[in-house]
Order: C-alpha cells, then sequence, then structure tokens
C-alpha cells in the first residue's frame, strides 16, 4: 500500500480521551456479566457482545474511510477490509453469546493486526499505542465475559 501522507499525525489529546472512556463499557459489562443476579446475567452478555459487534464495525469503517480520501486511485483493498469487520460481528451476534465473544476478541485482533500494518501508510502511526491498549482491554472484557456468559 502506497499512499503519500504525512509521516505521522499525532493523537490528539481529545481522541484519546475518547477512545479510553470507549474501553468503559467493556470493562464495565464484563464485570457485569459476572456479577449481576442470574437472570440478568444473560442480558449483561448479550450488552456485552453487541457493544463489541459495534466496535469491531467502527474498527472497519476507519479504513473505508481512510481509503475514501485516496480519491484519485482508490484500492480496493481498503474497502475490502473495511466491511470484513462488520460482516463478522453480524455472524458474532448470532453464535451464543459465549463463542460470539470468543469470535470478537479474535477479530478485534485481527484488526489491530492489520492497523499495526496500515496506520503507518497512512501518517497515523502515534495512534497504535493507544490501539494496542484499546484492544488488550476490549479482547480481554470478551473473553472474561465468555467465561461467565
Amino acid at each position: 500500500m502506497t499512499i503519500a501522507t504525512p509521516a505521522s499525525t499525532p493523537l490528539p489529546r481529545w481522541a484519546a480521551r475518547l477512545g479510553y472512556a470507549g474501553a468503559l463499557p467493556f470493562v464495565a459489562l464484563a464485570v457485569a456479566v459476572w456479577w449481576v443476579p442470574g437472570a440478568y446475567r444473560h442480558h449483561a452478555a448479550l450488552a456485552l457482545l453487541a457493544y463489541g459487534a459495534t466496535i469491531a464495525s467502527f474498527m472497519g469503517a476507519i479504513h473505508w474511510g481512510l481509503a475514501m480520501r485516496e480519491a484519485l486511485t482508490p484500492q480496493p483493498g481498503p474497502f475490502v477490509w473495511g466491511v470484513f469487520p462488520s460482516l463478522v460481528a453480524w455472524v458474532a451476534l448470532l453464535l451464543p453469546a459465549a463463542q460470539g465473544m470468543v469470535t470478537l476478541a479474535l477479530l478485534l485482533g485481527m484488526c489491530l493486526a492489520v492497523d499495526r500494518r496500515s496506520y503507518p501508510a497512512y501518517g497515523l502511526a502515534a495512534w497504535l499505542p493507544m490501539r494496542l491498549h484499546l484492544t488488550l482491554a476490549a479482547a480481554m472484557s470478551l473473553l472474561a465475559g465468555s467465561l461467565a456468559a
């Protein structure tokens, strides 16, 4: 992927705050899956699963948006990848909650792997440390939730 971009776009402080705040529902819902009364456990698990699917879809959409910046010579790869997380997240929603959460944890790991390769090409390498932290928080929350679901 050869894209003409600045060397590195710094991570704005407000973006970091929003990003890390987005990890709070993962952690809170994973705790809820373990601690809420049994009658509500399934609801907490579905909420965690749905939030994970939403975030996975968002991770793919970022690539669609970045590819749109290349209006003169767009390549299909980023557009194809951009829809892949949404499709896998949709399938994860159709699985039993525990399996869906494991699927989403793996998917978020795949998203990070793709981002580690593509973000530098877009001049976004400064965003990768936050992406790693958020992926770890999300994946660990999903895996913890899957054990209690």
